[in-house]
């Protein structure tokens, strides 16, 4: 059997870029739970396209983006990013950064364990970590309709987990394990509309769900106007884990 991957993300930047739009602009709040201050060097876990991450910078700090994705590290240095491609399991940075920072990144990285304690390595004493993940209950609705559509079209919906949507007790003993402390992470239920719709949501958030299916780029289409009929709306039942911890100094 193969093993599970570290990460179920598979993105086509300028879909991205047109789609999802909402997710950076809806991680103000972790971002202001981060505060960035002038002088830091903060480490953006999963920058993608660096919209978030020039923000850090218009705050005064100095940001080095990681991300897994080829199309998202070429779409942020084109946008004028420091960003080099790697998992966040991968990192061996060591004691290099003030601060850490994540929005709807971590959900995404199976190898949860590996992150964590790479994140604490790239900390300096005393350094915090603040961001924002999907949670517990995170778009059920969407995951549930999208599934169903593929068993009645004769795929096989994948079995392995294709994201970690943790309770605040999951993450936090995950990163306490870790070695950080002073964690506070709480859900936050957030429908969100899709300005662009549910079906582009599934062709774009849902690549490679799509993808472990087996379903061919020219179903995919129908498919995703399927689930839209099926969940009835353009409102997506997200759910959010937002989280602040520090290493000891």
């Amino acid at each position: 059997m193969n093993p599970t991957p570290a990460s179920t993300s598979k993105w086509d930047a300028a879909d991205y870029a047109r789609v999802g739009a909402f997710v950076a602009e809806l991680g103000g709040a972790a971002l202001d739970l981060l505060d960035p201050k002038p002088g830091e060097r903060i480490l953006d876990v999963g920058c993608g396209e660096g919209t978030l991450t020039r923000k850090i910078i218009e705050r005064g700090a100095t940001v080095l983006g990681i991300d897994n994705s080829p199309e998202m590290i070429a779409a942020a240095r084109a946008n004028g990013m420091d960003a080099v491609q790697l998992a966040a399991e991968d990192m061996q940075f060591f004691a290099e950064f003030d601060a850490a920072f994540s929005n709807a990144t971590l959900h995404w990285v199976l190898h949860k364990e590996q992150a964590a304690r790479a994140i604490f390595r790239a900390l300096k004493a005393g350094g915090r970590f603040a961001g924002e993940l999907g949670g517990e209950g995170n778009i059920a609705r969407l995951r549930e309709a999208l599934d169903e559509e593929l068993i009645i079209r004769g795929y096989v919906a994948p079995v392995e987990a294709g994201n970690w949507y943790a309770s605040p007790e999951e993450f936090a003993a995950v990163y306490e394990a870790a070695g950080f402390r002073e964690l506070d992470a709480r859900l936050i239920e957030r429908p969100t509309p899709i300005e662009h719709g549910i079906a582009a949501w599934v062709t774009t958030f849902r690549k490679g769900w799509l993808d472990r299916a087996g379903v061919p780029e020219d179903e995919r289409a129908e498919i995703g106007a399927a689930v839209a009929d099926r969940v009835g709306s353009n409102i997506a039942d997200y759910v959010r884990l937002r989280f602040i911890m520090r290493k000891p100094a």
